[in-house]
């Protein structure tokens, strides 16, 4: 599904392991892939300067784990200094990331306001996906879990729609994606449109239900491409807990999402579904940013 990969590691997410498993990740379809680790500048004293013992000491961290990696890939590495969403946002630009690969921690919005969060503020600043794994899984895999997961990592995608823009959005970017995916890529799309109870009580519910399978049909034609199995459903009930419950049961590989609202002030008066599946979902998370 994606070619050129960015995978942005601060030693505490574990992404750092991702080194040991090119041979892997290469299986899912990357051929470009950049490890990328930002070190705070050294403030002791009146004047920030640039820490090179420790950019010294994580690139020699980073280059002792590699292993074989193919001959049909290129794997590089990047230190350096400075704000890290400024240095993430200049990296992927510079290497024409295709996704960018980051940790987080599940956290609330209370906490994520008051402490601030990498991920959600690259969310706000990038215009490529982000794939947002959590630290905690990642860093107490085996390495039999790590590599089957590296090479599956996009291979069944969770979509929720419900015909709104964000969703729309979302579905015209995996299509794009789709069209493109390399073999053993993206190969299964799941189409999950969660009718929430409450609502209208003028319009009944069976007919809610109805309409959105119609809808969600016409859409599954659209997406479907050579090579893709589509499937969709329809449910009743709260959208994250569905959206959960759904992506256990189809041994889903990460829900793809997208939002204009994320991490903005608007956010505190109108939850982001997004938001809420970044910060709370244990499943991996693929994030478009939604760019008007």
């Amino acid at each position: 599904m994606f070619k050129r990969c960015l995978i942005c590691t601060d030693f505490s997410d574990g992404l750092h392991r991702l080194v040991e498993f090119v041979p892997s990740l290469a299986t899912s379809g990357i051929k470009q892939i950049i490890f990328l680790h930002v070190v705070p500048l050294w403030e002791e004293g009146e004047i920030p300067r640039i820490d090179e013992e420790a950019i010294a000491a994580a690139r020699k961290r980073l280059e002792a784990g590699f292993g074989d990696v193919p001959k049909d890939v290129e794997v590089s590495i990047e230190v350096a200094s400075g704000p890290p969403v400024d240095v993430i946002s200049k990296a992927a630009h510079n290497c024409k990331a295709d996704v960018i690969l980051t940790g987080t921690s599940t956290r609330n919005l209370l906490k994520e306001t008051l402490f601030g969060s990498t991920t959600t503020a690259l969310a706000k600043a990038c215009v490529k996906p982000l794939l947002i794994l959590r630290p905690e899984l990642v860093s107490t895999y085996t390495r039999e879990e790590l590599s089957l997961r590296c090479q599956h990592l996009w291979r069944y995608l969770l979509i929720p729609y419900d015909g709104s823009d964000s969703s729309n959005y979302l579905l015209q970017k995996v299509k794009e994606y789709a069209e493109l995916k390399p073999d053993k890529s993206l190969l299964q799309c799941m189409l999950v449109w969660v009718v929430e109870e409450g609502g209208r009580r003028e319009i009944p519910k069976d007919y809610q239900l109805q309409k959105a399978k119609e809808k969600l049909e016409l859409v599954k034609a659209d997406l479907t491409q050579p090579g893709l199995q589509v499937n969709t459903e329809v449910r009743l009930g709260d959208p994250f807990t569905e959206i959960l419950d759904i992506a256990l049961v189809h041994d889903i590989s990460a829900i793809a999402v997208s939002s204009n609202t994320l991490g903005k002030i608007k956010e505190w008066s109108a939850r982001s579904f997004a938001g809420e599946l970044i910060r709370r979902s244990w499943f991996p998370i693929l994030f478009f940013p939604l760019r008007k």
